[in-house]
């Protein structure tokens, strides 16, 4: 599956990547040793969220991340 993904958060990206698993916050967490509480939080980016863990987020679950250059007008619409 493909998310193409620009201007997202990496808080709202895990929650896209959870609901493409079809998979509840509970069974998400218990995926990846987290609690629920703890998956809530990254979705709503209480605590903001590591890249260290995004990145392990999606390997987890089979994403992968791409980064493109981004022209410098497009720059402007994403600040």
């Amino acid at each position: 599956m493909k998310i193409v993904a620009n201007n997202y958060k990496a808080s709202e990206l895990i929650k896209l990547i959870r609901e493409a698993t079809d998979l509840t916050q509970k069974e998400f967490g218990a995926k990846i040793n987290r609690s629920r509480d703890s998956i809530n939080n990254l979705e709503n980016n209480r605590n903001g969220v590591n890249l260290d863990d995004f990145l392990d987020i999606c390997n987890k679950f089979g994403f992968k991340i791409t980064i493109e250059e981004v022209k410098e007008k497009e720059f402007e619409t994403i600040k």
